[in-house]
């Protein structure tokens, strides 16, 4: 897809096209347009805005359902004769008819592009009130300009003005970018990343499980490669390493290479990846038996050095642990920690500090996991531990530090993929991430979760997620998921099912005033790179007019539980 740069700067000022009439509905099931004669059913795709002018009021919302309607029931069973033009002329807008349904979602300024903040639909429009489609000034109106604070992902679907994302919304809670595979999801979250890291608004810590944000990605459709963070922004990025044989075969070095000592992993590490090597609970929970035998730092390297079933037996009786579970325990994390290099005894240097230190200095830290990306089991552990530990860090600081000391740590990101994995049912209750998710930037850090099976995520979690930003879904039981909590989904399932495959995508919840599907802007090309750095450089200082409200692109805080459910 190709994007123009001006559609990213600037917005156009075409007037909404008159669509029809109201002629029913409801606030909760939508409003019931009859399109007029020269309007179409095939030129009004479902997602497209409406704008419907009231008596008193002017109403902002979405086209969820278009239909075909007819007065005579004999053209059911009885077509006209549709060789003969003037006959379907005749019949066409009369007899014959079409219908959109829209669900009124804001209350814009009566006088179009007034000055005034955007409030959330309470009552309908009455009969006969004219519906137009909405113009590139209205959509600005509601989603804004890009500045300090708002980053545009795309535009509307059939529309040339930009969607921004309200940043700080998206940061002050845990959020989610799905799609089933060969979606743009990698893509688009390097979009998001690249907006975040903008804004300076938070740090990131991006566990890069195949390689695609650090230094280079991947553009599929192309077949080529495109810049990655490191690239775009190398005094803001760290790229950390895990595979030091694929790190050093490449140009450029990364900053840190990462190594994980035994004495660093805890029960806690051991506990998430149960389900991955299928590790009986009875097992797994005697990793903390383990620990309280050997110690806290040498459990795990004492366990694995027995090399005989003499051993394992011993250690059970003395554990009170079957021998069976405790031997087929051994032999899992033996065979699966055996084959790791970054794993050692004395690490040269502590990571979690190194990690550390680059945050507390605002850049964003990239952790490339080459071939180890492919290695679930290993990605989890690294994953997992480092979370843990950096986690336990803001934890301690939020308590130390309080306004009589004047300092505050900068809010953090965390970016995972295959986030199901950490956060399904069984694990989340016990994973560092699942505590994140719950406890909602408590100790100012969030997650980004990247998933293609969010229906493998624990409910609860996923209830906690604010703003979705979802590529096409097929399995009923995922649109489930990301449907979860929120108002007005029915319609929305029809928006997503209507995405293409690629780089579309809708997006809802705290980060944007109402549901919209985008066209998701273009990356990969030096246009694409010209613009996102033209925007950085020149975006609207905060304190501008757009962020004190002349361009309102929310509507009051109250009224979110109202849009969003």
């Amino acid at each position: 897809m190709s994007t123009s740069d001006n559609r990213f700067s600037t917005f156009g000022q075409s007037d909404g096209f008159a669509l029809g009439t109201v002629v029913g509905g409801s606030l909760s099931e939508g409003i019931e347009i009859k399109l007029n004669d020269d309007v179409s059913v095939e030129d009004i795709p479902v997602g497209s805005y409406v704008v419907i002018q009231g008596e008193t009021k002017r109403f902002f919302g979405m086209v969820n359902e278009v239909r075909l309607a007819t007065t005579d029931a004999r053209l059911r069973t009885t077509p006209a004769n549709l060789t003969d033009p003037y006959v379907t002329e005749v019949l066409s807008g009369t007899a014959a008819y079409g219908t959109i349904t829209v669900r009124p979602r804001l209350l814009l300024p009566m006088v179009a592009g007034a000055e005034a903040d955007l409030a959330p639909a309470r009552t309908v429009p009455a009969h006969f009130a004219r519906a137009s489609k909405a113009s590139d000034s209205d959509v600005a109106q509601v989603f804004g300009f890009e500045d300090s604070r708002h980053f545009a992902v795309g535009t509307p679907l059939d529309m040339e003005a930009v969607v921004c994302l309200d940043l700080k919304s998206f940061l002050e809670r845990s959020n989610g970018v799905f799609g089933k595979s060969g979606t743009g999801k990698s893509f688009l979250t390097r979009l998001l990343l690249i907006g975040v890291l903008q804004s300076q608004l938070s740090s990131l810590l991006i566990f890069d499980m195949h390689d695609e944000y650090g230094w280079a990605g991947s553009d599929a459709e192309r077949g080529t490669q495109v810049k990655g963070l490191k690239q775009l922004f190398p005094a803001q990025v760290a790229v950390f390493a895990l595979d030091a044989e694929r790190s050093m075969s490449r140009p450029v070095k990364p900053d840190v290479m990462v190594e994980i000592g035994y004495g660093d992993i805890e029960p806690e590490d051991i506990m998430v990846l149960r389900e991955t090597l299928n590790i009986s609970e009875v097992a797994a929970e005697s990793s903390y038996s383990l620990e309280r035998y050997y110690g806290k730092r040498k459990w795990l390297r004492s366990f694995l050095d027995l090399d005989s079933r003499d051993d394992i037996f011993s250690l059970a009786n003395a554990i009170n642990i079957n021998t069976s579970a405790l031997a087929s325990f051994h032999s899992r994390l033996t065979n699966r920690f055996a084959r790791l290099p970054f794993l050692v005894e004395k690490p040269k240097q502590d990571s979690v500090q190194e990690l550390m230190d680059q945050l507390d200095k605002g850049n964003h830290v990239v952790l490339e996991f080459g071939r180890y990306g492919d290695d679930v089991p290993a990605y989890m552990l690294v994953a997992n531990l480092l979370t843990r530990r950096i986690y336990a860090r803001y934890r301690d600081r939020q308590i130390t530090e309080t306004p009589e000391t004047g300092k505050r740590t900068t809010p953090l990101s965390i970016v995972i993929e295959e986030a199901h994995r950490f956060l399904s049912p069984a694990v989340a209750s016990q994973s560092t991430f699942g505590i994140i998710a719950r406890e909602m930037r408590k100790y100012n850090v969030t997650l980004l979760v990247v998933d293609q099976r969010p229906s493998g995520i624990d409910p609860e979690v996923m209830s906690q997620i604010a703003t979705k930003v979802c590529c096409l879904l097929d399995d009923e039981r995922d649109v489930d998921a990301v449907m979860t909590g929120t108002s007005g989904s029915r319609e929305l399932r029809s928006v997503l099912a209507g995405l293409e495959s690629k780089q579309q995508a809708l997006v809802f919840g705290n980060a944007v005033p109402i549901p919209v599907a985008v066209r998701v802007r273009d990356y990969g090309t030096s246009d694409s790179y010209d613009s996102l750095m033209r925007v950085a450089r020149h975006r609207r200082p905060a304190g501008s007019l757009a962020e004190k409200g002349s361009t309102s692109t929310r509507p009051k805080e109250d009224d979110d539980d109202e849009l969003f459910g």
